[in-house]
């Protein structure tokens, strides 16, 4: 259950599983190009054990669902989206920005929302309307017109409740590889979106990964992970308690410990086995604890090497010296500072966003945020000064290249 990692070893396997899935995937995407919504009923029929009527979940079933979840949780969905909300609403650029960079050459970025977007819910062992919220708020804060929604059946009321105070325009109760491919080439009742964010399963990934061509993706975002960075100053509690809060989530989640201190590693390893004997998931948490375990570094340095190597989805820094340490990590989804920033705030109410990259993709790519659903245009404005003071430059390389026409397009306008 606590075991010392070869960090090789354990990456590779982080992403060995999407190879393997790749074949089945390609089958399912096939099918929806070909067949649309039958393909989807079908796919529902045999992965879910549901015979659907609809695929689209009509706004009185949105409104009922408020019927059947406690009001104390709505209210805590609505501060959610609030705090989720102001966390992201500071990440908005201007729409237009322009700087006159010398006489006569202005230079700026226009930033325009994406029209339409989906969203990759997942449900199955548990609902989760807190990555409803994170998918989706940031996509609405952008100005992205239309926001719809793939989640599996059977669809949970909190799912939907959460949908709604998003401000979600459409869900669909269709889930899996075929969700993904739904929502990237369209059927007769799912219209395609321009870009897919969300986290699932591994064949969900795989098909996000094999449909780039089809809709912008976010990135790979599959079974959480986290690495905890620790000295001998941290509670092997706190390290304990956030390390079952990650495999809590699915049996392909996976848990590293990097410490300076052996003896951390082992208060720790004895605090995992204690809580995982109490915990409520206890078989999901067994199993991710087969691919979880501990480094101990030689030295600070090392220990930040290693968790720069590993790029976590999450890392939880409780050390002596947080801030030095932080300003020395390059790749980290999510960063957590101190024994109090528990993980699970990030996960529902601090406001950034848990919706991240797994399995090392973090040294590629950043996790969710406003800027994933606009785009950027750069602007020029130049007058007749300007152009004489880069005409010579333009041309002088235009020619170089042998594109003339392109130098006589300045020179035209500079004899005129």
């Amino acid at each position: 259950m606590w075991q010392a990692l070869d960090i090789e070893t354990w990456l590779a396997g982080r992403r060995s599983d999407l190879d393997r899935v790749k074949g089945p995937v390609f089958e399912i995407i096939g099918r929806v190009r070909a067949e649309g919504d039958a393909a989807l009923l079908d796919l529902t029929k045999r992965f879910d054990g549901i015979d659907l009527e609809e695929i689209a979940v009509s706004d009185e079933e949105r409104e009922a669902a408020y019927d059947q979840v406690d009001a104390r949780l709505v209210e805590s969905l609505v501060e959610a989206e609030e705090r989720i909300s102001r966390f992201h609403e500071l990440q908005r650029g201007r729409d237009l920005w322009l700087q006159e960079v010398e006489p006569g050459i202005t230079l700026g970025v226009r930033t325009t929302p994406l029209a339409r977007i989906g969203a990759y819910v997942p449900g199955g062992r548990a609902a989760y309307p807190s990555t409803a919220l994170m998918c989706t708020i940031p996509a609405k804060v952008a100005g992205v017109r239309e926001i719809c929604c793939c989640t599996p059946p059977p669809t949970s009321p909190i799912t939907l409740v959460a949908l709604d105070i998003a401000g979600v325009d459409e869900v669909y109760r269709v889930g899996g590889a075929q969700a993904i491919a739904a929502m990237a080439i369209g059927t007769e009742t799912v219209p395609r979106v321009e870009k897919i964010v969300g986290p699932g399963n591994v064949y969900v990934t795989a098909a996000k990964m094999l449909l780039r061509d089809e809709a912008e993706i976010d990135f790979p975002a599959g079974p959480s992970e986290i690495a905890i960075l620790a000295d001998s100053t941290a509670n092997p509690t706190f390290v304990a308690a956030d390390i079952l809060a990650q495999a809590e989530h699915d049996p392909n989640a996976a848990c590293v410990l990097v410490t300076t201190d052996a003896a951390i590693a082992d208060a720790v390893g004895a605090e995992v086995k204690r809580m995982a004997g109490e915990a409520k998931r206890r078989e999901i948490v067994a199993k991710a604890l087969e691919h979880s375990g501990y480094i101990v570094a030689g030295d600070l340095d090392e220990a930040v090497a290693t968790v720069d190597g590993i790029a976590p989805e999450h890392l939880s820094v409780q050390v002596a010296d947080p801030l030095a340490v932080i300003n020395r990590i390059r790749s980290a989804g999510s960063i957590f500072v101190g024994p109090y920033a528990a993980v699970a705030c990030g996960d529902y109410a601090s406001g950034t966003n848990h919706v991240l990259p797994t399995a090392g993709y973090a040294s590629l790519y950043s996790g969710l945020d406003v800027n994933h659903f606009c785009r950027r245009s750069t602007v020029q404005m130049i007058t007749r000064e300007g152009l004489e003071a880069i005409g010579d430059v333009v041309e002088t390389i235009a020619d170089a290249e042998g594109l003339h026409a392109h130098a006589e397009s300045v020179r035209v306008r500079r004899r005129g």
